[in-house]
């Protein structure tokens, strides 16, 4: 089973502040600990406290991302993305695709110690790693766990490259580490915005900070210096990927300082599939009969709407001055994996 590094109890050490509570646990985390939390951000979540056996993860073989390595510090996810491709992992946990991955996150406490430790290791080789290709690093749970920052120093001290993609700007709480260990080895940074609506944000991504204020981040980061690409990610078709939309979240990103954009359209995988048909069932059942026709043969559109995307992005990239539309090397926000073979699937 996937969540057999998961199994081992927590320790004592726990964060300031927590309001008792004795949620039942997932059958797949027997020894957690099961944490609230009375502060306003975490209202109605739960947090559960495990000492992971393992972090270093190696991408499966058939994965087309660019890298071989990932560390991935928490499951499940409270930006609440509706269509994060990630929410079928927390059916492995008995857990629900929709809600449960929102509001119960999994966080390995001993994350630092454990990157150290695999690092120290003589089979390693120091190969790149990359953070936030599954959940996301940086979201809210991170200012209070605080487990990037022994991460990173880790990397830094065994001058070990890595890269993060994120959408939270919490990571420039961290600013000061990453120049660290950018003097040292190659660190890429990336910044997940796919429009800069600032309505739709807040539907889709509830739990996220806002397009604006991702790319207020990005400018911050391009300015110490760090060659920042924009993973344009995803295009909601008929929400964002009208040519005004796209001009305008191209224009936003150009004038940020990125040093490139990768655009990405939307994928429905099972689990996120169900959670954001639902969604766009409530929000705008106008577009469901465009859906169940782009989504018809499984998670991916078709490849030619793919391609008219990517082509009006890059159009938008050299009219606004970022010739390479597609970042290179660890500096890149990691791919659309190639479509599977077609599957059937429903939209509502």
């Amino acid at each position: 089973m996937r969540w057999e590094n998961l199994s081992a109890p927590p320790d004592e050490g726990h964060p300031d502040g927590p309001a008792p509570a004795t949620p039942p646990l997932p059958l797949a985390l027997p020894g957690a600990v099961a944490r609230t939390f009375d502060t306003p951000g975490f209202a109605g979540m739960t947090f559960y406290e495990v000492r992971a056996k393992s972090i270093i993860n190696r991408v499966p073989g058939t994965s087309q991302v660019p890298f071989e390595w990932t560390i991935n510090p928490y499951r499940g996810c409270s930006h609440a993305c509706k269509y994060c491709f990630a929410r079928n992992t927390h059916t492995y946990l008995d857990l629900d695709a929709g809600a449960d991955f929102d509001r119960k996150v999994i966080v390995k406490v001993n994350a630092g110690e454990l990157v150290r430790r695999e690092l120290a290791a003589p089979r390693w080789r120091g190969a790149h790693v990359a953070m936030g290709t599954n959940v996301d690093c940086y979201q809210r749970a991170e200012g209070r766990y605080r487990l990037m920052p022994p991460i990173i120093e880790a990397l830094r001290d065994f001058a070990n490259p890595f890269s993060i993609l994120t959408k939270g700007t919490l990571i420039l709480r961290d600013l000061p580490l990453l120049r660290q260990a950018a003097a040292v080895t190659r660190v890429g940074v990336s910044f997940s915005v796919g429009f800069v609506d600032e309505a739709l944000w807040r539907t889709v991504e509830p739990g996220t900070p806002s397009p604006r204020r991702r790319l207020d981040a990005v400018r911050q980061l391009a300015d110490a210096g760090f060659e920042v690409g924009v993973l344009m990610a995803p295009i909601l078709p008929g929400l964002s990927d009208s040519d005004e939309s796209i001009e305008a979240t191209v224009s936003a990103i150009a004038a940020a300082g990125a040093t490139s954009v990768t655009p990405l359209a939307l994928h429905l995988r099972p689990g996120a599939r169900e959670w954001y048909a639902h969604w766009l069932a409530r929000e705008h059942p106008h577009l469901v009969p465009r859906y169940r026709q782009l989504y018809r043969a499984g998670a991916y559109a078709p490849q030619a709407y793919q391609r008219e995307l990517t082509a009006r992005v890059r159009m938008a990239a050299r009219r606004h001055g970022l010739h390479r539309a597609e970042g290179g090397d660890q500096r890149r926000p990691p791919p659309a994996s190639p479509p599977p073979a077609a599957e059937q699937l429903s939209l509502l």
